[in-house]
């Protein structure tokens, strides 16, 4: 008979003092209180194209795809699916998809089991989350190859993926993974507003990821001053103009009241999103707003905010020219229609955001047959007064 809370209570004493490797060999020795004989914490590899047992699990070293495998379908949908006694849960840090807990029962689970499971990995998560930074078990588990030095800057100074509270959504993607410098995305939920920001730097490498660097943290301090947009560019504006004179980066600056679905944004010489009400395109916001981001003190007049009401269930597409300048291999753009018809066509099939981002990432890097000439980034945000329930 299955003893799950003493599974909880064994899995807790890793709070404390534990490294990330400590926790394949925990969650083996707690198998046979679930009626396991395995339990794998998998996780997902920076590209999203396979789950990796994480670091130091004994005899486990084989990925599982996450298109076309039992355990792929877990992390796609985060929905717990079984098969042939073995049940893979989604472990998920908020809304943050991690990667999926594969357990290998003696039986098939009752309904108990499984929500005891659903439990246990919810906790694998919390712990795999709290316990990352303390070691570098995580990390390479979920790289396939040496990241690149600008790109390790850059992915130390961003939030997680994917965001889900108050009525509201926003999840992102970059790529190449391992080699980008010049994009990056923030957000933060304060009170009933939703911030996001998208940036795109000019340049690539070390001298892009230091520009991107000085950018995302100017915002945030200009955030957690309490500055509003126009007063926020202005300070990353000045900033720029400051330490990298002649440099430049396009952004959009965003606030989304999450209680009147009022989104007021400034585009600092950056594409405008795509703003889609169920599977319908909406007439594109205006842009650009104002100029890009060191380049503010070229004119006069101040940046000019602008404000559209959004409906329940509207979707925000923010992008950078990565996604929609990438080429096919006869010079073909993939340009703003097509991705619109990509987001349209998820939206359709109630793709979950998160997932939605995923694929079109590996959209772009098909269509320029896996090499992409520049950074690619994109990040979604929805809301939704009447649920709170995202995937």
């Amino acid at each position: 008979m299955a003893d799950s809370m003493e599974a909880v209570r064994r899995l807790l004493e890793l709070r404390h003092r534990s490294r990330p490797e400590d926790l394949p060999p925990a969650l083996a020795a707690v198998a046979p209180l679930l009626g396991a004989d395995r339990i794998v914490a998998l996780m997902i590899d920076y590209e999203q194209i396979s789950l990796w047992p994480l670091r130091g699990t004994p005899g486990d070293t084989d990925p599982r795809k996450v298109n076309d495998t039992v355990a792929g379908h877990a992390f796609r949908t985060t929905q717990p699916t079984d098969e042939d006694s073995c049940i893979w849960l989604p472990m998920l840090h908020g809304a943050e998809r991690l990667g999926v807990l594969e357990v290998s029962l003696h039986t098939d689970p009752d309904e108990q089991l499984r929500r005891d499971l659903t439990v246990i990995a919810a906790l694998v998560a919390e712990l795999i989350a709290s316990r990352r930074f303390y070691g570098d078990a995580v990390e390479l588990t979920r790289r396939r190859m040496p990241m690149q030095l600008a790109a390790e800057i850059i992915w130390n100074q961003l939030p997680p993926l994917t965001f889900a509270a108050n009525r509201a959504l926003v999840t992102a993607v970059l790529e190449p993974c391992y080699d980008v410098g010049g994009d990056a995305f923030d957000y933060a939920a304060n009170g009933d507003v939703l911030h996001v920001a998208l940036f795109d730097t000019v340049g690539h490498g070390i001298s892009a990821s230091g520009l991107t660097t000085l950018t995302l943290n100017t915002y945030r301090n200009a955030r957690r001053s309490g500055l509003g947009l126009a007063d926020t560019y202005r300070s990353i504006d000045k900033w720029i103009r400051s330490q990298f004179p002649g440099s430049f980066v396009t952004a959009v600056l965003a606030e989304l009241d999450t209680t009147t679905g009022v989104y007021r944004r400034i585009a600092a010489g950056h594409p405008a999103e795509l703003h889609l009400r169920g599977e319908l395109p909406m007439p594109a916001l205006p842009t650009p707003t104002a100029l890009p981001l060191g380049l503010g003190h070229m004119v006069k007049r101040p940046p000019s905010v602008t404000e559209v009401l959004l409906e329940p269930g509207d979707t925000l597409v923010l992008y950078t020219d990565g996604i929609t300048e990438a080429r096919s291999a006869d010079g073909e753009l993939f340009g703003v229609d097509r991705l619109g018809e990509f987001v349209c066509a998820q939206l359709s099939t109630r793709t979950p955001a998160a997932e939605m981002m995923r694929c079109l990432i590996h959209e772009i890097v098909s269509y320029e047959n896996g090499e992409l000439r520049d950074d690619a980034t994109a990040a979604v945000v929805q809301w939704n007064p009447e649920s709170i329930e995202f995937q």
